[in-house]
């Protein structure tokens, strides 16, 4: 029995969710979530939660992902995802052009324009050294903010480039002297 899928989903005040064939759409305050999720699988709520339930055995791998995809739905139309990214480097920063391209200069003999999807945003702080993703889809943003990662991914030597602000980078040694 999965361990993850017996938990409750909490749903809080102005949550609803409807099944609609093959997808759950989940309705909150901040917006529309809708989750593809697979057959023989079925919710119920009781008293303020709800359950993801399985026909039989032949689902249990996808029990646990289906409630925990459910969760994070839940939580993006309520309270929402952000992710937060540093641009370290002399120079590196990056710019907000219009209300949904990113500008960063990083270090290429271009600037680069990142255009955002549909449901994310975008803030920069004043020095321009980092950049909050947010949206109600965890999958979307976390993928915009690994697309930003990519254009200067961390340098192991300086250890320059466009990190998650709570990632652990280990600094390689560079080349010792020739004797």
């Amino acid at each position: 029995m999965s361990r993850i899928g017996k938990q409750p989903i909490p749903m809080a005040k102005g949550v609803k969710y409807s099944v609609h064939g093959n997808t759950v759409i989940v309705e909150g305050p901040k917006g529309k979530v809708e989750q593809p999720i697979p057959g023989g699988l079925s919710f119920v709520e009781k008293d303020g939660h709800l359950h993801v339930e399985r026909k039989d055995d032949s689902q249990a791998a996808i029990h646990g992902l289906t409630r925990a995809l459910v969760a994070n739905a839940v939580h993006g139309v309520t309270q929402g995802w952000t992710r937060d990214l540093d641009i370290v480097g002399i120079g590196y920063r990056a710019e907000l052009k219009g209300k949904n391209t990113v500008v960063f200069t990083l270090g290429y003999s271009h600037p680069i324009e990142f255009p955002l999807p549909t449901g994310i945003t975008a803030a920069i702080d004043p020095k321009q050294t980092r950049v909050t993703i947010s949206g109600i889809d965890r999958q979307k943003v976390g993928q915009v903010a690994a697309d930003m990662r990519s254009l200067r991914k961390p340098d192991p030597y300086k250890n320059k480039g466009v990190r998650y602000s709570d990632e652990k980078l280990k600094k390689k040694a560079g080349k010792t002297g020739a004797k």
